[in-house]
């Protein structure tokens, strides 16, 4: 079965099951993952842990011998296995395959990983092994899903935002769940009485959010201009270097013009297939691709040339104005804004 993170705890006190599966790429949700399963696991006596990292070094023979050397006065172990980043290749996936016939009720496996991929997802070594448990959903909340993310955790803490306190909460913590666990523990110690409003919150923490290039990515493809100016300033206030913005925004728009052209022959399904382009994100290209036609992606293509220009040759010039302006542009249906002559010197 397959839960989000944010529900295991209610999961794990109807039941306790052999395997957990922890994909996902949000450090706090598997950290807090793990240690609920093994709180729970250790209350049911598995008082043994063994954890192994799956590299090119690792001995299986030591993981299969967890399984098997048990006797009637051996303790119930927990066995985790971690994945390396580049994922499952055909020779852990063999071994992966091998250890689900080797579980049994002493056993408690935890699989962690990153990102799983459907190709991964449809593998037969995990089709073995959640048949035999469930599968944790740790991905980072979006920005839709983040607000009920942060009510659920207040509501845990005993505390209650009014709406604009959540919506602070969540924009200040967006890409930073640490921070966001520290700021509502800061938060219960300051206000017993657990209301929280725009003031209290601003009295007591700073922003801790945290954009990365891929967050401004996605404002750009979803057309949110005020949100992708918000990222771009933050990420200039931390000296994010311009060439990987321009670099990565010129992927997406060489992207998108192949999608235009593809989607002449084929339908947008098999686009999306062929590109490769997660379930979750194609509103994100649905959106781009009916905002942006192809001759507003070339003249786009130009400007984004010319603020290359500025950031390489033109040190006096900051090119930040410049993304800023091509932000919008990017973001606006093209009858709605003409294209800025700021761009030509």
């Amino acid at each position: 079965m397959r839960i989000y993170a944010d529900k295991l705890t209610e999961h794990l006190s109807r039941q306790l099951q052999n395997v957990y599966l922890l994909f996902g790429n949000e450090p706090l949700l598997l950290q807090e993952s793990r240690e609920a399963i093994q709180h729970i696991a250790k209350e049911q006596g598995f008082d043994e842990k063994h954890r192994f990292s799956i590299d090119n070094s690792l001995d299986w023979n030591q993981v299969a011998d967890c399984c098997q050397a048990l006797s009637l006065f051996s303790s119930r172990q927990i066995i985790e296995l971690e994945l390396p980043e580049s994922g499952v290749n055909a020779a852990i996936a063999k071994e992966l395959l091998a250890l689900s016939s080797l579980l049994h009720s002493d056993i408690l496996l935890i699989l962690v990983g990153s990102k799983l991929t459907k190709a991964q997802e449809n593998a037969k070594w995990f089709k073995a092994l959640s048949a035999q448990g469930d599968w944790v959903s740790c991905l980072t909340p979006d920005i839709q899903r983040l607000p009920q993310f942060v009510q659920a955790r207040c509501r845990k803490l005993g505390l209650k935002p009014d709406p604009e306190a959540l919506q602070m909460l969540a924009q200040w913590h967006e890409g930073n769940l640490f921070a966001l666990a520290q700021s509502l523990e800061k938060l219960v110690l300051l206000y017993p009485d657990g209301q929280l409003t725009l003031v209290r919150l601003e009295e007591a923490l700073s922003r801790h959010n945290h954009f990365t290039t891929f967050h401004w990515i996605d404002a750009l493809l979803i057309g949110k201009a005020n949100r992708a100016q918000r990222i771009l300033r933050q990420l200039e206030a931390e000296g994010v270097e311009t060439v990987i913005l321009l670099r990565s925004i010129q992927k997406e728009f060489s992207l998108l013009l192949r999608m235009h052209q593809q989607s002449k022959l084929m339908k947008m399904a098999q686009v999306f297939e062929k590109n490769r382009i997660w379930q979750s994100k194609r509103p994100f290209y649905n959106a781009a691709l009916q905002r942006l036609s192809v001759a507003k992606i070339h003249r786009l293509l130009i400007l984004l040339t010319q603020i290359e220009l500025t950031a390489k040759t033109q040190y006096e010039h900051s090119p930040w104005p410049q993304l800023i302006q091509l932000s919008l542009e990017v973001c606006k249906p093209e009858h709605e804004i003409p294209f800025s002559t700021a761009f030509h010197n």
